[in-house]
Parts: C-alpha cells; sequence; structure tokens
C-alpha cells in the first residue's frame, strides 16, 4: 500500500489511532523506534523551536522542510500546516503537492486564524478542494476550531462545518477543544467520517473511553513538546539547585507560544 493507504487504514481499524506529534527529527524517530505506527508534527513545537510564534504563518519553510525529512521514516507521517500558510488555495494546494511528492502521507488544516476568529467556510472548502486535487494521495484532516477558539462552540456549528470540509474532499475531521464526552459521542455518531479529537489530560479520558465514543483518531497536539520542555528545566534546576522539589507543571500552550518574544527584544 501506498502511505496514504496505510495512513487511511489505520484510521479504520478496530481501534483508534493514537497519533503522537514530534518536533523535529530525533523526537519523530524516537517515537518511531518505540512502536508508533504514524507520526504527526506539532505545529506550535515546530514554531516554538525555530523561535517563531504558531498559527501566524511564520513557519512554513521549517514546516516544509521538517515534513520532507520525516517522510523518510518507514512509517506515515502527517504534518500539521497550521491553516495552510496563505489565504489562496492555489498556494495551499502547492505545498500540498510539494508535501505529497516527498512522501508525506497526511496534513492536517485548520480554520482558526491569528486574529482568534474562524475563516470563512466557503474559503477553507476550496482550500481543501485545491488540496485533493493536486494532490489526492495525500490524507487531509481538517480541522475545526469551533471549541478550541470558544467560537460557534456549538455540536452544531462544529457538525456544519466538518460536513462542508468533508463534502469538500477531506478524508477526515479534527475537533481540538471538544472534550465533552457525550458530545464527542454525538458528533461521531453524526459523522460518516473519522472524528479526531485532542488528548486532554484535564478531561481525564482514557483511551478506552475515547474508543467507546466513537473516536477514529487522537492527537496529542503539543503536549509532548511542552512535557519535554518542563523535563529539561526541571532536571537543570535540579543540578544546578539541589536538593529539594524542582518539579513543575507541564506549560501551557500560551506559556510557549511567547517563547519567541525573549529573543525578539533584543
Amino acid at each position: 500500500m501506498t502511505a496514504y493507504e496505510t495512513f487511511r487504514a489505520l484510521h479504520h481499524g478496530e481501534r483508534p489511532l493514537l497519533l503522537p506529534n514530534a518536533w523535529d527529527h530525533a523526537s519523530a524517530a524516537a517515537l518511531h523506534r518505540r512502536g508508533f505506527g504514524a507520526i504527526g508534527t506539532t505545529s506550535l513545537g515546530v514554531a516554538a523551536a525555530a523561535g517563531l510564534p504558531d498559527g501566524t504563518g511564520a513557519a512554513r519553510a521549517e514546516t516544509l522542510a521538517l515534513g520532507r525529512g520525516l517522510a523518510r521514516l518507514p512509517v506515515p507521517v502527517s504534518v500539521d500546516i497550521e491553516g495552510g500558510f496563505s489565504d489562496d488555495p492555489s498556494e495551499v494546494a502547492s505545498l500540498a503537492g510539494e508535501l505529497a511528492q516527498a512522501g508525506v502521507a497526511g496534513i492536517n488544516i485548520e480554520d482558526g486564524r491569528p486574529d482568534g476568529t474562524l475563516a470563512d467556510p466557503a474559503l477553507q472548502t476550496a482550500k481543501i478542494t485545491a488540496m485533493k486535487e493536486t494532490a489526492p494521495g495525500l490524507f487531509v484532516n481538517a480541522r475545526t476550531d469551533t471549541h478550541w477558539l470558544g467560537t460557534d462552540a456549538t455540536l452544531t456549528g462544529a457538525l456544519s462545518r466538518c460536513e462542508a470540509y468533508l463534502g469538500a474532499g477531506a478524508d477526515g475531521v479534527f475537533v481540538p477543544g471538544l472534550v465533552a464526552l457525550d458530545g464527542i459521542t454525538e458528533l461521531a455518531g453524526e459523522l460518516d467520517a473519522p472524528l479526531n479529537v485532542l488528548y486532554s489530560p484535564a478531561a481525564q479520558h482514557t483511551y478506552e473511553l475515547l474508543t467507546e465514543a466513537g473516536v477514529r483518531r487522537i492527537s496529542l497536539g503539543s503536549l509532548l513538546f511542552r512535557a519535554a520542555l518542563q523535563h529539561a528545566v526541571d532536571l537543570a534546576w535540579s543540578i544546578a539547585e539541589p536538593p529539594g522539589d524542582s518539579t513543575s507543571p507541564v506549560p501551557g500552550y500560551g506559556e510557549v507560544q511567547v517563547l519567541h518574544e525573549d529573543f525578539s527584544r533584543r
């Protein structure tokens, strides 16, 4: 099977695909060696590692370069391309084509915008259609940020966008921020396509609970990257200032998002 076919099959197996998200070659290779059958990337991790903000389109070059490199792994790789790094569907399609040609199996594209609003559904569907026409062998995971941003954060709002994106050719849909188990179950039952959710430590949903809810893909997002930052800083501090409890909480998305400002002030 092609990388796309293998990746697609992982969304239709007996159990959901648990997709860990890497931020560089080493983290992706380590996850592969541990036995994960597919690897995703985290846009926050890729951008923050390069000293750039996430979700603003600033990390296009870094994202493309990483995707090309990770495509050499012997497992399917899915690349998070934020909003596509452009509002021109032809430019988004061109990026998708480059990633597909490199051997990437899938992409994740979001409708959240840097100003906290949601993209016009017509524009987002145009991007998806253009990508699938250019790269039909690329698994398009269409993310809607209704619940992530708290904009039209209803099941009706999420379902409307999910159905529009699927109608435009998306292979699956992603609703990060949707954590209510009854809502996840209801949405999964309404969709005739794989539903992807973001694992939330705060929600305390187990893999088995999400499986029973009908989820087909569970993404870890930026969690691994943020946890790696926490452990690295704690370890360094415990060596510099022993003894004592040096354990700190995993930093939140917002805390990591502004790290680039420490460099931009200079």
